[in-house]
């Protein structure tokens, strides 16, 4: 496999959701500006990073969506189905349960695990629930490599290291704390409330901005 740069496979990843919502509009073709335009870059990151599949658009047309979309898929996914564990079915992976299930059909969430016996045995969305004492059992049974994380804040370091231990390389965590653990598992961190914050922030500052511009007549002190 070749060595792409996570940003650029984040890019990519957003790039077929944006063609993706295009295939029902029946559109053959599009154009890196269409592209960049909901992705908000530049049409010439879109074309470099396009690059990186191999693929080639045709002169005058741009690219076709179907043919895009299945370089991008031959690209980012598996060759194969991939099982996939959920940790923590309290309200945030109940509702991650309820989206993810049968969203991509490669990424299979085969398994979720909790500490409440109520929920072993349970089938929440499609998904069976099991004991977390079941977790490395499950694991080896089904060959799960990527795990979704939302567990109390608390015990989030402890069950990365089992899980690692038990052979996932790759970790979705929705926990807002930071996990120490080897260099070659791959973690993607989702931070639900920083990212409320910065949309806050960022929301007052086009606000404050706006506000902020200089009545007629006003000055800025120089020596400032």
């Amino acid at each position: 496999m070749r060595v792409v740069p996570e940003k650029t496979v984040a890019r990519l990843c957003l790039y077929r959701r944006i063609l993706m919502q295009m295939l029902p509009d029946g559109r053959r073709f599009v154009r890196s500006h269409d592209i960049a335009a909901q992705a908000r870059v530049t049409p010439a990151q879109v074309r470099r990073d396009i690059m990186a599949l191999g693929y080639k658009g045709l002169p005058g047309k741009g690219y076709g969506v179907q043919e895009l979309l299945d370089s991008m898929s031959l690209f980012i996914d598996a060759p194969e189905r991939e099982e996939v564990a959920l940790v923590g079915v309290g309200n945030l992976g109940r509702a991650l349960l309820a989206y993810l299930v049968g969203r991509r059909p490669n990424l299979i969430l085969r398994a979720a695990f909790d500490n409440d016996p109520a929920k072993d045995g349970l089938v929440i969305n499609g998904c069976p629930c099991y004991d977390v004492s079941r977790m490395a059992d499950v694991i080896a049974a089904f060959k799960i490599k990527i795990a979704v994380l939302a567990v109390p804040a608390a015990v989030a370091q402890d069950v990365a290291e089992k899980l690692i231990a038990y052979g996932v390389k790759g970790i979705l965590n929705f926990v807002p704390v930071r996990l120490h653990l080897p260099t070659p598992v791959h973690v993607e961190d989702i931070d639900i409330s920083s990212s409320l914050e910065r949309v806050s922030f960022f929301a007052r500052a086009k606000t404050s901005a706006k506000k902020a511009s200089l009545s007629p007549g006003e000055t800025v002190d120089s020596r400032l």
